[in-house]
């Protein structure tokens, strides 16, 4: 259906390279990236912040439009999605994607808004790219 891309260029090696990503969107215009941006406090990004990212859209906007189909046509979504990378072995893996939703969706029945948001949490594409432990905690705002 379709295909999205994004790069990564790495110059030097290890602890010493530095890297940059763009994206076909154009959106990332060789963003940075090492060792220190990853591991450290430098400004860059990380490969963890940019599944994040993509988590957290891709779960929100399946539940916006499980909303839609449910004849909501008003609301707010924020989702925050905290990836954990841990050591693994000589290695590391992302271990989990840990998603917080606020929302605010006047007239949804709470336990029929926690229903669509575990189920998009299941079916969103980026969740079921993962091979991780995943959790959703949602608030629904007065």
């Amino acid at each position: 259906m379709f295909t999205r891309t994004a790069s990564a260029r790495y110059v030097g090696l290890g602890k010493d390279g530095k890297g940059w990503v763009p994206t076909q969107s154009g959106v990332l215009k060789d963003q940075p990236y090492s060792f220190t941006t990853r591991f450290g406090e430098e400004p860059g990004t990380n490969p963890e912040e940019l599944v994040a990212a993509a988590h957290a859209a891709c779960f929100t906007m399946a539940l916006s439009f499980a909303l839609a189909r449910e004849g909501l046509e008003e609301g707010t979504l924020e989702t925050t999605a905290r990836v954990k990378l841990e050591k693994d072995g000589e290695g590391f893996k992302v271990s989990r994607s840990d998603l917080a939703l606020e929302a605010m969706l006047p007239g949804i029945d709470p336990a029929r808004f926690a229903e669509l948001a575990e189920e998009a949490k299941a079916n969103c594409p980026i969740s079921k790219l993962f091979n991780a432990e995943m959790t959703l905690e949602h608030r629904l705002a007065d």
